[in-house]
Parts: C-alpha cells; sequence; structure tokens
C-alpha cells in the first residue's frame, strides 16, 4: 500500500487542476448544452492529465540528482528513494500509453494535439528547459495546448481574446515560478535549475510586471469587447475584472512575503483568498454569461 501512495504521489494528482483550462471552450464558447461536447472535452481532460503525470514522472527521473540537492523537492518519491528509477519507468510508460488512447477516442485533434504536448515535454525535460526565456514560452506553451485541445480539438473556434488572456496568464505564472526557485535556492541555485543562473530577481520581477499588466489589460478589453458582448448576451462581465486584479495582486504578494508561487496547483488550494476570489470569479462570470 505504501508503495502505491509513492507511486500516486509520483503522479502529482494535484497538479491536474491545471488541465482545467481544457474546459475554457465550453464554458466562453457556449458549449455546455451539447452532451456530445461535454463527454469529448471531459475525455480529453482525462487524457491531460494521464499524459502530463507521464511527464512529471519523466522529468523526476530526468532531474533526480537535481532534485536531491533541493530543499522541497528531495522529499519526492525518486529522490527520496521510494520510488525506484524502474517503477518510475514503467508508471510513466502505462500513464503515457492510456492518455493518448483517451486522446484517440476524444477526438484524432485531442490525440494530435496531444502528441505535440508530449514532445514538446520531452523536449523541455531534455534541453529546452536551460534556455533562458524560452523555458517560460514553453510552460506557457503547454497551457496554450489544453485550451487548443479543448476548442479546436473539439470542433469550438477558439476565441482570439481567450487565447491572449490564456498567453499572458501563463507568462505570469510562468515567470512567478522562476521567481519563486530563485527565492527558495539562495545559494548555488544553478545546481538544481541550470537556466536559473540567467535569472537575476530585478529580471524576473520587471517581466512579472509585464505580464500581470498584459493579463489584466487583456482580460479588461475582452470584457469590453463587441464580439464578447455580442456572444455572451452581456456587457456586465466588466465587473469581474477586480477578481482577477485581486488574484493577481495577492499572488505576487504570496510570492515575496510568503515565499510562495512555486507550485501554483498548491497556491491556489492553500490561499483562503485565492480560493475565495477564484471561486467568486467562476461564479460571477458562469451566472453573466448562461
Amino acid at each position: 500500500m505504501k508503495k502505491i501512495l509513492e507511486l500516486l504521489r509520483l503522479m502529482r494528482p494535484h497538479q491536474w487542476v491545471k488541465n482545467a483550462f481544457v474546459f475554457t471552450g465550453l464554458l466562453f464558447g457556449h458549449a455546455w448544452h451539447d452532451p456530445h461536447l461535454v463527454a469529448q472535452v471531459i475525455i480529453a481532460f482525462v487524457a491531460f492529465c494521464l499524459v502530463s503525470s507521464a511527464i512529471y514522472t519523466t522529468n523526476d527521473i530526468v532531474d533526480l540528482e537535481q532534485d536531491k540537492q533541493h530543499p522541497k523537492k528531495s522529499r519526492r518519491p525518486l529522490a527520496s528513494g521510494h520510488v525506484s528509477v524502474s517503477s518510475a519507468v514503467m508508471l510513466a510508460a502505462l500513464l503515457g500509453a492510456l492518455g493518448l488512447s483517451l486522446a484517440f477516442f476524444a477526438a484524432p485533434a485531442v490525440l494530435a494535439i496531444l502528441v505535440v504536448y508530449a514532445l514538446m515535454n520531452i523536449a523541455y525535460s531534455l534541453w529546452l528547459k536551460h534556455v533562458v526565456i524560452l523555458d517560460v514560452f514553453i510552460i506557457a506553451t503547454g497551457f496554450m495546448l489544453r485550451i487548443l485541445a479543448g476548442t479546436l480539438g473539439v470542433g469550438i473556434p477558439p476565441s482570439q481574446w481567450l487565447l491572449l488572456c490564456g498567453l499572458m496568464v501563463t507568462l505570469f505564472l510562468g515567470f512567478t515560478k522562476r521567481r519563486a526557485e530563485i527565492i527558495a535556492l539562495t545559494e548555488d541555485k544553478a545546481a538544481h535549475r541550470k537556466v536559473l543562473e540567467h535569472y537575476s530577481p530585478v529580471l524576473l520581477d520587471k517581466m512579472i510586471g509585464i505580464t500581470a499588466a498584459g493579463l489584466i489589460m487583456s482580460y479588461s478589453l475582452y470584457t469590453m469587447s463587441a464580439d464578447t458582448i455580442r456572444i455572451h448576451g452581456t456587457a456586465n462581465l466588466i465587473y469581474t475584472v477586480p477578481f482577477v486584479m485581486y488574484g493577481v495582486f495577492r499572488y505576487i504578494y504570496l510570492l515575496h512575503h510568503q515565499n510562495r508561487g512555486g507550485d501554483t496547483a498548491h497556491d491556489l488550494v492553500r490561499d483562503p483568498h485565492l480560493i475565495i476570489v477564484v471561486g467568486a470569479w467562476v461564479v460571477a462570470t458562469f451566472l453573466l454569461i448562461v
């Protein structure tokens, strides 16, 4: 039983919340009334969960030695020695095969997007994570592919504003992640992640400020767009902007004053302010566009 629990930890199921980006097309494309589309998106979500867990497992195999030197990651199943490398390899292969099979069942386009996602993340693990700035864009692209799987993948036309807002929020989270890693690794940061030697706190703070402003402005313009008002039948989405602003400012506060930001999934479920503001935004948005 203990080994099963360690394998489950290796899969990082708490990270599956990131795959909720797959559902954005259903909500903002007004497609929740179509049972077939809903089923396709749910299957795509499960497929992304399985494949992303396979990728997390693969990352832990590749980063094993670096993780052993990290104050927190050294407690992960592989780095701590609770799971063997051979068991991790078999788990990654099984999860990947199941996820790709489900993606094909959802739609061939979903499978194609998921294959691109998997190949990109393999390239990231082996090389691209060492390329400054591009490493964060790769992380953001992973989220964008989730959005595309839940839109183009199942036949829902994606909104250009939706894609722009998605890009801004994911770049913001990517740069805050790098900033959190620098805060946590005050000494020998390059030994854990080589690319960190090319980042400085000042550089990252500027990029965080730019992407935070871009996120707030792009979402604000989206709520006031004529196409948005026509599609959703309301001009009142503008009143959800304060929720987005508060969430962004709260996240920056947590980064600098509570050493958070390194794990978005954990931060979203541990901070009561973020839980409330995200929940309020979801409820308000749903009530306005339904």
